[in-house]
């Protein structure tokens, strides 16, 4: 074993070690998203629109500030806090799991106000009947059965004077709790002052412009200390107490986006994730090893060490980067299960090329070190292409899509690295220990002569592309907003999970009496899960009716994702986005490696044909497109363009070597040299995407299904489109 050799072997050792170090124990090394721990992402918009120019950049900066104080005094740990564009801010609360309580706790401004009742009954009378003097204002009292007041427009003291809030108890009538103010200095001074020059008048407390009692001064109040009631629940109290106590946010807010997701769903997540993980891994190991025997076990090692080192570098990413949030969620394991898959793709470029070696009649060190230079360029651009992609994922994604394009990121990364180095390594290893003298593999599709390019099948190819984009046309437009999911267009998602399977008459008949429009769906594996989209924020109405129906049949909240049609526009503008920018940036990069426009263009409009194909037969399937659906679409034309470079740079060698064939003998060589190749991967690839369809959860449901479809067509289109388009373009040349 001679020096380089030994050196590479301390090297992968060395990764190895690092690996399993930053890797286990898994549930301290690698920090888990919402959709698999449970908890709440909401996305707030401060409403600065009635604030003064100058004033609206502090506003957004004080509520951050005044959230951060209320969600510490809850006790939750790992939140995120962060402003999102001009006037939001994003909030992810871990393991929240009381929905009501943490709304009303992030929504309420808390502006308290003080301000004294005109005594006078002739002003009251003529406020009622319309006129209402100037300098007053026309309430409510609340605790009163809606007394009218009238109030002097001017704060005679506000909420910002105060130093302590706390719940206390009516100890003379039945335990009512209200609310202890103690104020500041200041405020205890103003206070006196007030109540001082004013006995015997009534003065109003106002909480959020609702006032909640006018209480008369009966003396001057010297101590600093008030209190306030107004029927409140004990949980009403403790939640306007935590409210005073951080201070009154500057502005309303409203909750534009909400992703609320149950601990059964999480724990649901993470155990059908892992099992698809293991699953589709264990289907291409076996695969692997059945066809290509000895090198199929070699890369066998290499995609252990592979899904390992994806493991190890998010533990890794958590200790380097505490603060970035890089965090494994639910289409993150769809991804690492998805890069199992898609690196398959180099060992098969690499036993492929090393079986051609071999039938020239190298030798086996020769047909190893060839095979492996050879595979080379087409591995480095087919997962360049992928990685151009999954940036515009992350740039333009959100939460799940982000650790999606995270997982894949590093998973691709990880690929070229065992492909590469450990894969060669451990061939040098077994050829060095004499297990190498031979290297027997299956062969299904060697040697094959098709004529891909023929004018009867160009025809129908680009027939039943075209009848497929005209069908994907008009069933867009027939279904319109109705073929978007809520990331998309706005409206509510409510998912419960009964102990026992429900009639779906029976839940339309509870929805009916809540006076609910929405559309249930149950799920064949799961007839005990019930989904309702809604186009409002339904929530209160069905749970309520649903404990009244169904008190026998105890159910649990799985999720809650409720998008404003605002966020859905600009959640559509960065799919639209991410899409368009990864297509360009696919294109330049084909068109710079390969020096011809015409590749680059063919490319791309395969890679446009496979999206809009698999998104209208997703649609006609009835799925609804949302963000995970993106998400997959954006995979599908990494997929997709990697087939096409593979041939591409089979392509570009024969164009060399075969310089006397014209170019559709070129490729139509080509396309049959690596048939072996683009088969075998779509099958390695497919098996981890049907494990993912069947046993990854109905969440990836969707995701898998499109794709198995993109998968599909995207081989179609890289035999059938791409090299029609190149030839039509050189001719036109």
């Amino acid at each position: 074993m001679n020096r380089s050799l030994r050196n590479r072997i301390l090297i992968i050792l060395g990764v190895v070690a690092a690996a399993v170090y930053f890797a286990f124990p898994l549930e301290k090394r690698i920090n888990l998203g919402l959709d698999l721990k449970g908890g709440m992402h909401l996305v707030l918009k401060v409403d600065t629109e009635k604030l003064a120019e100058n004033a609206r950049n502090d506003a957004v900066l004080r509520a951050i500030e005044i959230l951060r104080n209320r969600i510490d005094s809850m006790g939750v740990g790992e939140t995120v806090i962060q402003r999102q564009g001009e006037n939001e801010i994003l909030v992810q609360l871990p393991g929240i799991t009381d929905r009501d309580a943490a709304l009303a706790m992030v929504g309420k401004v808390a502006q308290l106000e003080f301000r004294l009742v005109d005594s006078d009954p002739q002003r009251l009378k003529s406020a009622l009947e319309g006129n209402i003097p100037e300098g007053f204002i026309l309430k409510n009292v609340k605790e009163k059965e809606r007394e009218p007041v009238l109030l002097e427009d001017k704060v005679a003291l506000s909420g910002e004077r105060i130093s302590d809030a706390r719940v206390s108890f009516d100890t003379q009538g039945f335990g009512q709790p209200y609310i202890s103010l103690d104020l500041d200095n200041q405020g205890s001074a103003e206070f006196a002052t007030l109540t001082r020059n004013n006995v015997g008048r009534r003065l109003a407390i106002i909480l959020d412009g609702e006032v909640l009692s006018a209480p008369n001064i009966r003396e001057a109040i010297l101590g600093g200390s008030a209190q306030i009631s107004g029927q409140f629940t004990m949980e009403e109290a403790s939640l306007l107490s935590l409210a005073l106590r951080s201070g009154a946010l500057p502005a309303p807010m409203h909750v534009e986006e909400e992703r609320t997701i149950g601990p059964l769903l999480g724990k649901d997540s993470i155990e059908a994730g892992i099992n698809a993980t293991q699953i589709g891994a264990a289907l291409v190991f076996l695969f692997m090893v059945l066809y290509y025997m000895k090198a199929g076990f070699i890369a066998d090692v290499a995609l252990l060490i592979n899904l390992l080192l994806i493991i190890g570098s998010m533990g890794l990413l958590k200790v380097l980067l505490p603060e970035s949030q890089v965090t494994l969620t639910l289409p993150g394991i769809a991804g690492i299960v998805l890069t199992l898959g898609m690196a398959v793709d180099a060992n098969v470029l690499i036993n492929e090329r090393i079986r051609e070696e071999i039938n020239n009649g190298r030798p086996i060190q020769a047909a190893i070190n060839s095979g492996f230079s050879r595979a080379l360029s087409a591995i480095i651009d087919s997962n360049a292409t992928t990685l151009i992609a999954a940036f515009m994922l992350f740039q333009f994604g959100s939460g799940p899509v982000k650790g999606f394009a995270v997982t894949l990121t590093i998973g691709l990364l990880a690929s070229l690295f065992t492909a590469l180095f450990v894969s060669r390594t451990l061939f040098n290893i077994f050829f060095n220990l004499g297990l190498m003298r031979n290297l027997p593999m299956l062969s299904f599709w060697a040697g094959s002569k098709i004529d891909f390019l023929t004018m009867p099948k160009r025809v129908f190819a680009f027939t039943l592309s075209i009848g497929l984009i005209i069908a994907t046309v008009m069933t867009m437009a027939q279904k319109k907003d109705a073929a978007y999911g809520i990331d998309f267009v706005g409206g509510q998602i409510q998912e419960y999970k009964f102990s026992r399977p429900v009639e779906a008459d029976r839940l339309r008949e509870g929805l009916r009496n809540a006076g609910v429009d929405g559309i249930i769906q149950q799920f064949e594996q799961a007839p005990e899960v019930v989904m309702i989209r809604s186009s409002a924020d339904t929530y209160k109405q069905v749970s309520q009716e649903f404990q009244r129906m169904f008190s026998d049949n105890k159910f649990e909240i799985l999720r809650i994702e409720n998008v404003g049609p605002v966020v859905g526009k600009a959640l559509r503008k960065a799919a639209v986005l991410a899409v368009v920018f990864a297509l360009g940036g696919i294109l330049v990069y084909v068109g710079f490696r390969f020096k011809h426009f015409d590749f680059a263009a063919g490319g791309v409009v395969a890679i446009l044909h496979d999206v809009f194909v698999t998104m209208g037969i997703l649609v006609m399937l009835g799925r609804p497109l949302d963000l995970l659906v993106v998400t997959a679409l954006l995979t599908i034309a990494g997929y997709s363009i990697n087939d096409t470079i593979v041939i591409y740079d089979r392509v570009r060698e024969n164009m060399l070597k075969l310089g006397r064939k014209n170019l559709r003998e070129v490729i139509n060589e080509s396309i049959n040299q690596t048939l072996s190749r683009t088969i075998l991967t779509t099958f390695a690839t497919a098996l981890v995407v049907v494990a993912l369809y069947f046993y990854g959860g109905e969440v990836l449901n969707t995701f898998a299904l499109c794709l198995m479809i993109g998968f599909v067509v995207g081989t179609y289109s890289t035999v059938f489109i791409v090299s029609p388009i190149v030839l039509a373009l050189q001719r036109k040349k």
